[in-house]
């Protein structure tokens, strides 16, 4: 069997190589790279985040990728958005007092995470619903989150993840359809990110 060629989307996010290096590994063809034509004929996309909201999306819109992102889902392509690249899926982000618009795959807004210790960072659990395909076998693992911000609801017609961070019950992982997205850093959670590439790479 042919290996799956996924595209990093290489946007300007930081830390990106070890996105590579980890879809290397599970056994996928990775190229680096905001070529449309690519973009548009990879078996699967993976959408990085790091940082603010905002500087996401002006990264984003800087090389097309809203209109890519869309095609692709519109033709039944898969996506796989990570941290702040499941963030930006939903309505809109609030950062600061200030709001900057998503690309509205889901309605919802991403807003500060309520706890006493911010931003949330290391090894948590998470709450996977139980027809999960990116977490198959997963439902006891930790995975590796930093982050500030959460969506806190997501669309009923989704398969939903969970988890909690002080007062925050925020939205770890959505699946649908074809865009699946996590809070939390697969490509920094060890065996457990691994099987959950592993899981993705399987859809494509």
């Amino acid at each position: 069997m042919t290996a799956p060629v996924v595209v990093v989307l290489d946007y300007g996010s930081g830390n990106v190589r070890s996105a590579v290096r980890a879809l290397e590994r599970v056994g996928a063809q990775v190229q680096l790279t905001a070529d449309p034509d690519a973009i548009t004929a990879a078996d699967g996309l993976f959408v990085p985040g790091v940082g603010a909201f905002a500087t996401v999306m002006a990264g984003l819109k800087a090389v097309g990728a809203p209109r890519l992102i869309e095609r692709r889902l519109a033709g039944g392509r898969p996506v796989l958005g990570v941290c702040v690249g499941l963030q930006v899926l939903f309505d809109a982000g609030v950062e600061h007092g200030v709001r900057t618009e998503g690309l509205a795959q889901w309605p919802g807004v991403v807003d500060r995470l309520q706890a006493d210790v911010v931003p949330h960072m290391g090894w948590s659990t998470v709450d996977p619903p139980p027809q999960t395909t990116l977490l198959a076998g997963l439902a006891t693992e930790r995975f590796y989150f930093v982050h500030s911000y959460a969506a806190h609801s997501a669309p009923e017609y989704a398969q939903v993840t969970w988890a909690t961070h002080g007062q925050s019950r925020f939205v770890a992982a959505v699946e649908n359809g074809p865009l699946s997205a996590t809070q939390f850093h697969p490509e920094k959670s060890g065996d457990a990110g691994a099987t959950l590439l592993r899981n993705w790479l399987h859809t494509l």
